[in-house]
């Protein structure tokens, strides 16, 4: 099957760091997802035998269509890492260009390695001579708004054989400030004989159902929008879902039964659920539904639930670490959420303020 029947019209779950672990992915599978991306796992790490970084390829039973996201700059690596994806069960195998993170482009991967079209190209030849599943690339427009190559990167990459351009519509300077440049997206769709998946911004199913309509892109993906209400995949079959908190709770719940599932029951894997639920925890507040006068919320500016239909509602919608931890303990511990107690609050930090600004740096999209 090619890369354009696997995706066409599909929303992709992107590559998170965290995020797109695989109870997440199971979690937006049972709510209609069809193709989803793991983390980031980096070449070099899986050559030296990290047990955590072979981890990262493992696919979930239930998952229809599962690509593996990879990021190095040595080509003959990065063919070495492609075999190994494909080995563990992986439909498509896509390159990081752009993880915007200081840790990895210090080390000239994600976007660093973004700014070199023609030793881009060379890896994707050569991991092409290594497998028979698709092979694509993520991209971000430029390392800067004075530094856009996304045209030549992404023709470079199709020149080495690439099947598919991922295109992140932010520069690596502009991380997830702004939003994102759908005409960038839209020009690289015009300009590509293979799917292009436009990416950014994507929350409600009619912005969905818009940029794909309007962008020329094969299919569209999406990180926050999946974290903060992975039941976006369901709303693009049957329409915008004015979900209750006690719907929005089993949701939360199916997702801690799915950790515990993963990581275990044990003391180990409860600590290790926990860590991911408290993460998953602070996107899942951010949810705010459409106002009584036609309001949609963006995904550039916290919005405040200004009118919560109940104390569970309040609850959910509070990004305070006393709430936050307080809600985690009780999905773990099976607690009865539906009266919750007071809890007081406490100052908020620069990474869960509640007030209306605009996005800065939310580290979730390896990609």
């Amino acid at each position: 099957m090619s890369f354009r029947d696997l995706v066409c019209g599909a929303l992709v779950v992107a590559p998170m760091t965290k995020g797109s672990n695989l109870p997440f992915r199971r979690l937006c599978v049972e709510l209609g997802a069809r193709v989803l991306v793991s983390e980031m796992a980096v070449a070099r790490r899986l050559k030296q035998r990290r047990g955590s970084e072979f981890a990262l390829l493992r696919r979930a039973p239930d998952e229809p269509c599962f690509g593996v996201q990879l990021a190095g700059n040595k080509p003959e690596e990065m063919a070495w890492a492609a075999a190994l994806a494909q080995s563990r069960g992986a439909d498509f195998v896509d390159v990081n260009l752009g993880c915007p993170i200081d840790h990895f482009t210090r080390m000239g991967l994600g976007a660093a390695l973004g700014r070199q079209p023609s030793r881009v190209r060379r890896i994707v030849e050569t991991m092409k001579a290594a497998v028979t599943v698709p092979v694509t690339v993520k991209i971000r427009l430029g390392w800067k708004a004075d530094q856009l190559n996304y045209l030549d990167l992404a023709r470079a990459a199709v020149e080495g054989g690439a099947d598919g351009v991922f295109v992140h519509g932010r520069t690596r300077e502009a991380r997830y400030r702004y939003p994102a440049n759908w005409d960038a997206i839209a020009e690289v769709a015009a300009a590509l004989s293979v799917p292009v998946i436009g990416n950014g911004d994507l929350l409600f199913p009619h912005e969905v159902h818009e940029r794909l309509a309007s962008s020329g892109c094969a299919a569209l993906m999406t990180a926050r929008g999946a974290l903060i209400k992975p039941w976006l995949f369901r709303e693009l079959t049957s329409g915008y879902w004015d979900i209750t908190a006690e719907e929005r709770l089993g949701i939360y719940r199916r997702y801690t039964a799915l950790a515990l599932e993963h990581w275990g029951d044990d003391e180990h894997g409860r600590t290790r659920a926990r860590e991911f639920l408290r993460w998953h925890a602070g996107f899942w507040c951010r949810y705010v539904p459409q106002r009584a006068d036609g309001h949609w919320p963006s995904m550039q500016v916290r919005e405040v639930l200004d009118q919560p239909r109940s104390a569970l509602e309040a609850l959910l919608s509070r990004s305070d670490e006393p709430a936050l931890e307080y809600v985690t303990d009780e999905l773990l511990n099976a607690g009865d959420l539906s009266a919750p107690p007071p809890i007081p609050t406490v100052a908020m930090d620069s990474r869960t303020d509640r007030g209306r600004r605009t996005e800065e740096d939310d580290p979730v999209e390896a990609g």
